[in-house]
């Protein structure tokens, strides 16, 4: 197809405003005049012109190298190819229009090979967009991700272009994140510092109350107390980025996922450490836990269990600490999937939170889907339970709300899993035991049976965890006298000739009293040989 480059000038005359053209009159100079090329472009679909229109370069050299860049685009694709050739026409279209660079030509054949778009204009922003739109997971998942778009990713990233989003960019957006905690950290203390100065300002007095309104204002115009992007949110912002990334290349938009490359600071996961006597008595001259995640020892579920007897929802607790199940999942438990005569029950739902909403999903993972056996102590529980709740039932007539539910309100309504939670911890403090969060008593549950030397793989099982590794990483921590006596055990397996410490302090009192023994018998010789000398001694 026809393609040329030429000079223009672009001087105007000062009576008609119109351009000089070839008529002006430095146009033979060397530099006055720019170079432009023009190359004829497939029609469209419907048979109209168009063309690439580029100028502005400053010799023909570089005009002809751009001109040769287009024809070289133009020739990736063959004429028996016109879904191609229409692909090549209108990039190249869009490119001309907005007077964006030049695509290079090898990526160019790659991405018309792999059948992606050729014209990378999606921007950061855009896919993310789409991607939560086709998003199909529950509620409170989506709105998680949400969350990372709307606060993190798109302020960051989002005005990129999908196809040149780079490690550098998602480390630079890191770094800012990081170097906006320490802004807030610094803010909160100075807000945090004024507050605690205006409480010791007094109230009588002119001079005191223009000092508090004037302090008070100040406090008003510093921002308000934020919490900062930790370590675990971090982390959650970039697997919300590498799966959507993924999803771009799954369909083809990109090729490369640089999420997955990025390097970020782990999370260090806290271990599970059980409130011993010195951690007990530390708790309660300092007020403060030697872990986020506390378990307790038996005698303190014990001790629980018995101070909230009388509760309404004791069979959630008992149940909780004894199985192991989810708050979710204890909260969203059917009768219909609770079979006591079997001493069992299947876990298939629960009931999450979306914000302050209440919502029921399916459990957390696919291996949440799990059958777990009952004790006969807490089959009797149950049964207690139930009786109780057809009572209840009795007593609200036609009021009653039937959700089938095994814990439910006393109208039998759904349970609120953050107010659960609530009573969790007001019931631990009314009983003088250190605190624990109502996860912690799912936590002591597997310490519990780990301790009673059920095989990890049941425990995993019973717990819904979908690895026995996840099992091992979060209880490392066991019962005081279960490590003693596993390492007990471990000692009198290697068989060992050295001697007991009762013995090797019997075996050197003896060779103390041999070495003195024999140190009197030297001392009682050398007298006799001292006194037999003075007897041979000649006279005078």
């Amino acid at each position: 197809m026809k393609g040329s480059t030429y000079r223009r000038c672009s001087c105007r005359s000062p009576k008609t405003g119109r351009e000089l053209g070839s008529s002006c009159p430095k146009r033979n100079s060397r530099n006055h005049c720019t170079y432009s090329i023009r190359q004829e472009l497939p029609p469209r679909e419907d048979g109209s012109r168009r063309s690439f229109a580029r100028g502005g370069y400053s010799s023909l050299k570089a005009a002809q190298a751009d001109l040769d860049h287009v024809r070289a685009l133009m020739g990736l694709t063959e004429a028996d190819d016109p879904q191609g050739v229409q692909m090549i026409a209108e990039m190249l279209a869009e490119v001309s229009g907005e007077k964006l660079p030049l695509p290079d030509v090898e990526e160019t054949r790659r991405r018309l090979k792999a059948g992606q778009g050729l014209v990378g204009s999606l921007t950061v922003a855009e896919w993310l967009d789409r991607w939560l739109a086709g998003k199909r997971i529950r509620k409170s998942g989506i709105s998680r991700y949400e969350t990372d778009v709307r606060v993190h990713l798109k302020p960051q990233i989002g005005d990129r272009r999908l196809d040149r989003l780079r490690v550098s960019h998602l480390s630079e957006m890191f770094t800012a994140i990081t170097d906006a905690n320490a802004e807030t950290l610094e803010q909160n203390a100075q807000r945090r510092a004024a507050v605690e100065e205006l409480a010791t300002v007094p109230w009588k007095g002119a001079e005191n109350r223009a000092r508090r309104k004037a302090m008070k204002a100040a406090i008003d115009a510093m921002p308000s107390f934020r919490r900062v992007t930790g370590p675990s949110t971090r982390q959650h912002i970039k697997a919300t980025l590498r799966a959507a990334l993924n999803d771009a290349i799954g369909q083809q938009i990109i090729t490369f996922n640089p999420a997955a490359h990025v390097e970020i600071d782990p999370v260090r996961k806290p271990k599970a450490l059980v409130w011993t006597d010195e951690r007990v008595a530390r708790w309660q001259q300092t007020g403060e836990k030697p872990s986020p995640v506390m378990v307790w020892t038996p005698e303190q579920t014990g001790a629980f269990l018995d101070s909230v007897a009388t509760d309404r929802l004791y069979a959630m607790w008992h149940l909780i600490a004894f199985r192991g199940l989810r708050r979710g999942e204890a909260c969203g438990q059917p009768w219909s999937e609770t079979n006591l005569d079997r001493h069992s029950l299947t876990v298939t739902g629960q009931l999450v939170q979306d914000g302050w909403e209440v919502e029921a999903s399916e459990p957390k993972t696919d291996s949440g889907f799990r059958v777990v056996a009952l004790d006969d102590d807490t089959v009797g529980v149950l049964e207690r339970h139930r009786k109780q709740q057809e009572a209840e039932r009795e007593e609200w007539g036609t009021a009653w709300v039937e959700t089938s539910l095994v814990f439910t309100q006393e109208d039998g309504s759904w349970l609120h899993p953050g107010k659960v939670t609530d009573l969790f911890e007001r019931l631990v403090v009314a009983s003088g035991l250190p605190p624990i969060r109502l996860h912690d008593l799912r936590h002591g549950a597997a310490t519990l049976m780990l301790a009673a030397g059920i095989d990890v793989k049941i425990v995993s099982d019973t717990l819904g965890h979908s690895d026995t590794r996840i099992t091992r990483d979060i209880y490392q921590s066991v019962l005081p006298h279960v490590g003693k006596s596993a390492a007990e055990a471990t000692a009198k397996l290697v068989p060992l000739q050295r001697k007991s410490e009762a013995e090797r302090a019997a075996h050197e009192a003896e060779k103390a009293r041999k070495k003195s023994k024999r140190a009197k018998k030297a001392q009682l010789g050398a007298k006799r040989k001292n006194a037999k000398t003075k007897r041979k001694k000649p006279k005078k």
